[in-house]
């Protein structure tokens, strides 16, 4: 019976979301629906329809929108925990060695005039806490369900507050496992336990987006951490709907057909993102007052070619492609900060930099949502093919471009090893170029 209740309740979201995009009842029919309860399934609650208590709004409320004299800049890095990208270094070290790996990178951010760390804690449907829902990741001790014998987002928490750091908890909402083959999962991992709510596509296992029982599951998770540590914000990249592969297909076929209610699959694969977007935007100041919520995006929402509000660049697009408006969850003021990433060099032929930096001015001007940029330090390499990353100075011009758009209120560096290795000297010429002292975090 739940199941059918789902069924009933996200038909009505899709009703109200058919009618947005029609133009025939905006926000409104999202309104009528009424507010999604905790973990069920609904319409994503429309501005005016949540009470400010219950998400983003009133957090800001009194802010400037995207005014930098509202508080210190953002001055963040990104820490890839999955594939031992850049901590730890390697599955299978001690506690000690990797506590001290944490330490290290926490102190290098201290060095670099940081004041911010976005710390990736759940990075394929695992944990980097003792959490009930889930696993233990596989990239502590080499082994999906091991003991690592210490809490290392606890620790991360603690000793990030201690050196003046924002301690912002990665999530990554969906993906289930970075193989597609749930025998190699622990066999008490949720998508072992449940293969119907996984889709197998690429090289990965993807929980199925659109099925209400992994949303309400996937955000439990989640919050699980945000009741037990004070984090400074929970933190999704940019994957929900998976990147396309050539030549396949992502099989939600039964999903559709249960729970389409009436829209085209492209527009009810984002009422999914979007309710999922919408739920925990309304479910974290329920769990800890204060906490941020902030996404990273792909950095195109849509071409100006396929939307006239779109920018001016070409190829693949966050909402055609990836099934994710990111430009609604600013307007609707869902998110307290939004990060797009912007990994392209200033000039590029198909997606400029300086192109996209005020388009995203422009979606955030006036909304309250707080907008960082994502830079993409790990492009910045002696061997690149592309000039502009080979120049030391390149991030540092992005920098000074930002500058002159007074929305944009910080960056963020993808990522720690870069900041730490620092292979042209990129990262030393940004500290020096624009954080002359050590800012205080918000």
């Amino acid at each position: 019976m739940a199941h059918i209740r789902r069924r009933g309740l996200l038909a009505g979201a899709a009703g109200a979301l058919a009618a947005t995009v029609a133009g025939t009842a905006g926000a409104g029919a999202a309104r009528a629906a009424g507010p999604p309860a905790s973990g069920a399934a609904g319409a994503p609650p429309g501005g005016a329809a949540r009470s400010e208590a219950e998400g983003p709004a009133e957090r800001r409320a009194g802010t400037a929108g995207g005014s930098r004299g509202a508080g210190p800049e953002f001055r963040g890095m990104w820490i890839a925990s999955v594939l031992n990208v850049d901590w730890p270094s390697r599955p299978g070290l001690s506690a000690a060695r990797q506590r001290s790996e944490l330490l290290a990178l926490l102190d290098t951010a201290v060095e670099r005039r940081l004041n911010a760390v976005v710390l990736q804690v759940r990075p394929a449907a695992d944990a980097f806490w003792p959490s009930p829902f889930e696993p233990w990741s596989q990239w502590l001790t080499g082994t999906q369900g091991g003991d690592p014998g210490w809490d290392p987002l606890g620790t991360a928490v603690t000793e990030a507050h201690a050196r003046g750091l924002e301690l912002h908890a990665w999530f990554n909402p969906y993906r289930a496992a970075t193989h597609p083959d749930p025998r190699r999962l622990s066999p008490r991992h949720p998508a072992r336990l449940h293969p119907e709510w996984t889709v197998a596509y690429g090289d990965r296992l993807h929980y199925n987006p659109g099925l209400p029982e992994v949303r309400s599951f996937v955000l439990d998770a989640m919050l699980d951490a945000v009741a037990r540590y004070p984090v400074d914000a929970v933190h999704w990249d940019d994957y929900f709907y998976p990147y396309p592969v050539s030549g396949q297909r992502f099989d939600d076929d039964e999903a559709y057909r249960l729970y389409g209610g009436g829209l085209g699959r492209g527009d009810w694969r984002r009422l999914n993102t979007d309710l999922l977007v919408s739920e925990m935007s309304a479910r974290i100041p329920q769990v800890r007052p204060g906490t941020r919520f902030g996404i990273s995006p792909f950095g195109v929402w849509r071409n100006r070619s396929t939307d006239p509000a779109g920018s001016d660049t070409s190829g693949l697009e966050a909402y055609g492609e990836l099934y994710a408006d990111t430009r609604r969850w600013v307007t609707e003021g869902w998110l307290d900060y939004v990060c797009p990433q912007l990994y392209w060099h200033i000039g590029s032929s198909t997606t400029d930099y300086a192109k996209l930096v005020p388009w995203w001015a422009g979606t955030v001007a006036g909304t309250g949502t707080d907008l960082y940029v994502g830079e993409a330090l790990y492009r910045c390499d002696a061997d690149s093919p592309t000039a502009a990353w080979r120049r030391t100075g390149e991030l540092s011009r992005h920098l000074t471009l930002a500058a002159r758009y007074p929305e944009v209120r910080g960056h963020c560096f993808f990522s720690a090893k870069q900041v730490v290795s620092d292979p042209i000297g990129a990262m030393s010429r940004v500290v020096a170029d624009h954080y002359p002292s050590a800012v205080p975090p918000r």
